[in-house]
This record gives C-alpha cells, sequence and structure tokens, in this order.
C-alpha cells in the first residue's frame, strides 16, 4: 500500500518505538492548541528553532496530533553511515545550507506538499542566535514554499528544548526534569499576497508575518512581551 507522506510500517514504527519512550523519560509535557493542526492534506508547519533536539520533540508532538512530520536536515547527517539511510528512511529533506542545491530541498518540498504531507521547516535556519532567545529574521523559504504552492502555514511555537540540550552542547541536562511547552497558533494569514510574483518585498514581507505570527505565540508561551524588532544575525 503507497504511503507518499509517511515512512515505511517498519521505518515508523522503529522511530515512534524509539522517540515517544525516551521524550516522556526525558520531558513532561505542556502541548497547547493541537487541535489547530490540520490532519489531513499539505501544511507547512513553521517552527521557532532553539536547540538540536527540538525536532525530536516537535516530531513526538505533531505525531500526537495526527501528522507525519517531514523535517528538512542538514544534508551532512544523509551522509553518515546507517543515520543517513535511517533519515532518508523517515522521509527528511537534504539541505545545503548556503548552496544553490538548497532550491532542491524546496522543489522536493513541493511535491511532498502535493501529496499531502506536513513539511516541518525552520524559517530562521539555525537555532536563534538572539540573546533572549526569541526568533530571528527569518529566511524566504518557508514563505516561498507557501505562496507558490498555496498550503496553508501554521506557526508553532515551543519552549523548553533549549534548557534540556542548550546550543552548541552535546551533553543534556538531565535534571531536573524540563518541561516541554508548544502551542499552535491558527494559520497565518497570507491572502494579501495573492497573485502577486513571489519575489523581492513580497517575500520578505510575508517572510516576516510568518515570523511575526511564531513570535505571537511564543510570547504568549512564555508570559513576555518580544522585542519590537527580530534579531537579524546578517546586522540589517
Amino acid at each position: 500500500m503507497s504511503r507518499p507522506t509517511r515512512p515505511s510500517r517498519f521505518w515508523e514504527t522503529l522511530a515512534v518505538v524509539i522517540v515517544k519512550p525516551l521524550s516522556r523519560l526525558l520531558i513532561k509535557r505542556d502541548w497547547r492548541q493541537g487541535e489547530r493542526i490540520p490532519r489531513t492534506g499539505g501544511v507547512i508547519i513553521a517552527a521557532n528553532h532553539l536547540s538540536w533536539s527540538d525536532p525530536v520533540l516537535l516530531s513526538h508532538f505533531l505525531y500526537n496530533n495526527g501528522r507525519w512530520p517531514v523535517i528538512l536536515a542538514k544534508s551532512a547527517l544523509f551522509r553518515v553511515p546507517f543515520l543517513g539511510h535511517a533519515v532518508t528512511s523517515l522521509l527528511a529533506i537534504p539541505v545545503d545550507r548556503g548552496s544553490s542545491e538548497a532550491a532542491r530541498s524546496l522543489s522536493a518540498s513541493a511535491q511532498r506538499l502535493e501529496d499531502g504531507a506536513a513539511i516541518l521547516f525552520y524559517p530562521e535556519g539555525t537555532c536563534t542566535r538572539d540573546p533572549g532567545l526569541w526568533p530571528m529574521a527569518g529566511k524566504t523559504g518557508a514563505a516561498r514554499l507557501a505562496l507558490e504552492s498555496g498550503a496553508p502555514v501554521i506557526p508553532v511555537a515551543h519552549w523548553g528544548a533549549q534548557e534540556l540540550l542548550p546550543y552548541g552542547e552535546k551533553k543534556p541536562r538531565l535534571f531536573p526534569r524540563k518541561t516541554f511547552h508548544v502551542t499552535v497558533g491558527p494559520p497565518v494569514d497570507l491572502s494579501k499576497y495573492a497573485g502577486k510574483d513571489p519575489q523581492g518585498d513580497v517575500l520578505r514581507d510575508a517572510t516576516a508575518d510568518i515570523m511575526a505570527a511564531i513570535t505571537a505565540q511564543l510570547a504568549e508561551l512564555r508570559g513576555e512581551k518580544a522585542p519590537e524588532t527580530p534579531y537579524d544575525p546578517a546586522g540589517r
């Protein structure tokens, strides 16, 4: 039986058997608004990025809310023995960051969306460098994908993964047990860009709208006021 939006039953079962018990062991859960995740059809899940651990933790959240997450992962992972085979089998899409080959990942993502997949997208492109750990200015890939495909963009914010595994560290901080907070916002309204050429200012403005939606959800989750202007690592 064809499963274009999910891995083979073997690989899905293997991932679930490993990830779900490990996730439950390592973290407590504060999951909110999961019902806002569409259960069918192509969808872009746009999230903030805090830690190397959050793709796994968010995948657990999405899986429990009815979607198999298709993750965009660094291409180097696909060259690691066994791991490369595993991430390929789990339907991850390789990304060559900073390369003209990055366009291939968007093309592959567009095909998965057409098949009805849920793409887990980090518009920042990397873990945030903002001193307060707020979302940075985003890159335009998610906006381009949304405008060209017509797929809805669901903003997801999370907090707590950085306490389990701070960015740049390889050893998790297991004690005391951390809480992974997640909340989901309503679809980002990109209707004002309909029919416009997804280039230049259109892409930048749509990207800013997506990042503002993620940031608003994170501010609610943290109970704090977000900065007026997102941190831009390029200094623009």
